[in-house]
């Protein structure tokens, strides 16, 4: 009898344990987590949203690089540019001076145009006009219209000086050297022909001294050696 019962217990205690098993299994089935994970469509919604901003905030990241990248190439070039500019003029004004010198010597003649006898205007228009290409008006006075007007202490070489001994212009020169304030020029004078001359020291040229004037110009270099000045 007793025997009997302990079997029948154990078949009822086996019983309830398979069906407990049986139960866990079915819950832990993945299709409930799969409709919960399909069921949230906002929260999918939001990591798309989201994904689409760093992409346009990534793509805005390199445009703006590009950009700067762009900007420092364009500087770069303008630099560049400058430099290469500078290098001409200065190369421009050294060969002007360095025709002029061949000059050195020549005497003067009024109304005179070659190396056997030559006035100071048409000195300053052969010397331009075979280095620069310029083609600058015959007589000083005509001369004294080109270009624009310089302070006497922002004097470069190739700047033109003017002077006269009443109101109109009759004497022309092409400064020749600057250092430390003391200005050189070369020029045809009518006593020694065409000679290098100093403006602060001559008292002669220094009071008859009346303007300045810059016919080739850095920012136009490029310009100046092309295009013929008429007036």
């Amino acid at each position: 009898m007793k025997k009997g019962l302990v079997f029948c217990l154990t078949l009822i205690v086996s019983a309830l344990s398979m069906q407990s098993c049986a139960t866990d299994f079915v819950v832990a089935k993945p299709t409930i987590y799969n409709k919960e994970y399909t069921k949230d469509n906002t929260t999918l919604a939001i990591s798309d949203k989201q994904i689409e901003r760093n992409k346009k905030e990534l793509i805005s990241s390199f445009t703006s690089i590009n950009q700067n990248n762009t900007l420092a190439n364009n500087k770069n070039t303008s630099n560049r540019g400058a430099i290469e500019r500078a290098i001409r003029h200065s190369k421009l004004i050294d060969g002007l001076l360095t025709e002029a010198e061949t000059y050195l010597g020549t005497p003067y003649r009024f109304g005179g145009t070659t190396r056997r006898g030559i006035d100071c205007s048409a000195f300053v228009l052969s010397v331009f006009g075979a280095v620069a290409g310029l083609n600058l008006p015959r007589v000083a006075a005509s001369q004294a219209h080109e270009g624009y007007t310089v302070n006497k202490e922002e004097l470069q070489k190739g700047d033109l000086l003017f002077f006269s001994k009443g109101s109109r212009i009759s004497h022309v020169g092409i400064v020749y050297d600057v250092t430390d304030g003391d200005v050189k020029f070369i020029h045809a004078s009518t006593s020694q022909g065409v000679m290098v001359s100093t403006l602060n020291t001559d008292k002669y040229w220094g009071q008859k001294y009346r303007f300045a004037k810059r016919i080739l110009d850095e920012e136009n270099t490029d310009e100046n050696t092309n295009t013929a000045s008429v007036n």
